[in-house]
């Protein structure tokens, strides 16, 4: 009966989200002079009961896993919710139906990852496996028959519907770039050559992880599509770095970064209108830059309050409910809805560093800082895109977006946050008598230790130093006492047996 409540603080929380919800969208239909229609009826419901089967599958499957994520997410997904139903409204796109459909089968998939991943060291018996199935999904477009007409060939159409393997690819990668990260952390920290005062590995001790980072590059480039290339690229050098704490990395990903940019502009059309946009929008108000420029028009309109949600325009923004979801915020609910969005994302992707900090193995360690820093490095990304402070990309806000791509990687992202988090939070007793016996009776590797990486990285060798000291014998009455207070102990208990001597 105990466990039930055993996540009453996620309940808790879930049930405040239902409430902004509700009033969020009611706020909505009283001010467009309408009642309480069928339709607030079924967003409502819908939105209650899918996370309420979410909850339910949380404390089933992980019932240690953070708290607090969860309602996070479900208050974020309701917000993009209503502000693509009432963007919907004005369009009649039908878009609110497709989200509330997409919203479903998103977490459908976080309850199956955790049914199916029921411990995140599995995965690393087939990173290599993950890695090569994340560039098969990211090269599928490319040869997937499709009527779909846009500059950037990242989609493959399946009856009605159209999907973005690239979201998927993602992740399938960082599992990858992890694994591999923590089996050449020893080499990249030590092994290589010295330039400047710069530390290079050996290029045989870098050529996996170059040769799939120069296919994803490639079938990118072909693809007209380099949002998810700056996307990528970002999240591997920031676990590099968080994995060998080297500065160096940064200056060499700097470097890379600035060569590579400059490469890419002076061969694509689409960068460079977008460059061009970014660096003054209101020369071409008509034309490469009338997306950008509404923007800006919209959420100075907007200022600090907003103009109240269906009191402003922002469908005069072209497919303002993908790239430019945040936009439409900024104009309907101001300065202080778009904070409170930006501060809902930076809880979550605190919790995910958090739970990076608190799990015990080295994997683990980096696939959540990993599945965090990607994150919040595609809503800064979106972010100085819609305010002009950097060009745009094309990347999508997680969880917000019109779209179901986006919405279920995120979702499966989510998902294996939480099963990292359940990990790093389960009672120690309980998780040694999990690991102790497997069902056919074998012995298993200790909690903090991953198949094949019982002896590697950093991680590992301070938690083998600290069960070393930790099983030295103390001296009763001053293994509590401060080093200081021991050290003039022993130094007046020397001084008292020389006088004794003399």
């Amino acid at each position: 009966m105990s466990r039930i409540f055993i996540r009453s603080t996620e309940l808790g929380l879930l049930i405040v989200a239902a409430i902004a919800f509700a009033a969020t969208l009611a706020s909505f239909e009283l001010s467009q002079g309408s009642t309480l229609s069928v339709t607030f009826l079924y967003l409502v419901g819908a939105f209650i009961g899918v996370f309420t089967v979410a909850h339910i599958a949380l404390t089933i499957w992980a019932p240690y896993a953070d708290q607090i994520m969860l309602p996070v997410v479900s208050l974020l997904n309701g917000l993009g919710l209503i502000m693509v139903y009432r963007i919907d409204t004005a369009k009649d796109l039908g878009l609110a139906n497709r989200q509330v459909m997409w919203s479903v089968i998103g977490v459908a998939l976080l309850i199956a990852v955790l049914i199916i991943v029921r411990d995140h060291k599995v995965l690393t018996r087939y990173s290599y496996l993950l890695g090569a199935l994340g560039l098969v999904l990211l090269a599928l477009p490319l040869v997937w028959p499709t009527s779909i007409n846009a500059d950037a060939r990242i989609w493959i159409q399946i009856g009605s519907f159209t999907l973005q393997p690239g979201e998927f690819s993602k992740i399938l990668l960082l599992m990858f770039f992890a694994q591999l990260l923590v089996q050449k952390r020893a080499l990249f920290t030590v092994a290589g050559y010295r330039f400047l005062g710069i530390s290079f590995p050996r290029l045989r001790d870098l050529a996996p992880i170059l040769l799939v980072w120069a296919i994803a590059i490639l079938i990118m480039a072909v693809s007209n599509d380099f949002g998810p290339v700056l996307l990528l690229f970002s999240t591997v050098l920031g676990m590099l770095f968080m994995a060998t704490g080297r500065w160096s990395w940064l200056i060499i990903g700097l470097g890379l970064t600035a060569l590579g940019g400059a490469f890419v502009y002076s061969l694509s059309a689409k960068i460079q209108a977008r460059f061009s946009a970014f660096r003054n929008p209101l020369d071409d108000v008509d034309g490469t830059g009338f997306q950008l420029s509404q923007s800006l028009f919209g959420m100075s309109w907007g200022g600090v309050t907003g103009t109240g949600l269906g009191e402003g325009h922002p469908d005069i923004i072209p497919v303002v409910w993908t790239d430019f979801i945040l936009a439409a915020i900024g104009e309907e609910l101001g300065l202080i809805g778009l904070t409170g969005v930006l501060i809902l994302f930076a809880l979550l992707v605190s919790r995910g560093f958090n739970t990076s900090l608190k799990v015990r193995d080295s994997y683990g360690k980096l696939l959540a800082a990993g599945l965090s820093l990607t994150m919040a490095i595609q809503i800064f990304v979106v972010v100085g895109g819609i305010t002009a402070l950097l060009p745009m990309t094309g990347l999508t806000t997680p969880f917000m977006s019109a779209g179901g791509s986006s919405l279920m990687a995120n979702y499966v992202l989510l998902a294996l946050l939480l099963r990292i988090s359940n990990s790093a939070r389960r009672p120690a007793d309980e998780a040694s008598g999990n690991n102790a016996n497997t069902s056919d009776g074998h012995a298993q590797p200790a909690a903090n230790a991953a198949p094949g990486m019982e002896h590697t990285g950093v991680f590992d060798m301070q938690q083998a130093q600290y069960a070393q000291y930790s099983a030295q014998p103390q001296h009763p009455q001053n293994s509590q006492r401060p080093r200081r207070w021991q050290s003039s102990q022993r130094a007046q208990n020397s001084q008292r047996s020389q006088e004794a001597k003399r």
